[in-house]
């Protein structure tokens, strides 16, 4: 196999799991009422107090109104406060409200569970689950079997 190839499917399968975990992610969040997004940016804040709004943005790299209208969500949930900074009276800096604790105690735990599945999952000695195949990996599968004589 060329080395192209290995870069290819390592980029494709890494790809598939990052739209898996989003997946899961999106589902985690909606059981508690939220969205994936609004999850991070309460993660983000909860790191980070006293972050402003266009550092915040920055960060998540998403454009500034579109994080105006999350963080306006989640002031009206009680779960984010807007505080004037001290010295320009321009920015807000952004800051956890006590209401938010118990939730993201939650999502943390989800996030906590999704790393120990994969772990259990990748522990070794223990074989991974097969990987399911597309009609093309099966087109060359046959081949590779012709061509040795199986």
């Amino acid at each position: 196999m060329a080395r192209g190839s290995v870069d290819m499917n390592f980029l494709f399968t890494l790809g598939e799991l990052a739209r898996l975990v989003r997946a899961y992610a999106d589902k985690q969040a909606a059981r508690h009422g939220i969205t994936r997004a609004q999850w991070a940016v309460l993660a983000k804040v909860e790191r980070t107090e006293g972050l402003k709004q266009s550092e915040l943005a920055e960060l998540m790299e998403m454009q500034p109104i579109t994080l105006t209208r999350l963080i306006d969500r989640l002031c009206d949930n009680g779960w984010i406060e807007r505080r004037s900074d001290d010295t320009d009276r321009r920015v807000n800096r952004l800051y956890l409200r006590k209401a938010a604790r118990p939730l993201l105690g939650k999502l943390g735990g989800l996030r906590s569970e999704l790393t120990a599945t994969r772990a259990r999952r990748h522990q070794p000695g223990r074989r991974p689950p097969p990987a399911r195949s597309t009609g093309s990996d099966q087109g060359k599968r046959a081949q590779r079997h012709s061509k040795s004589g199986r």
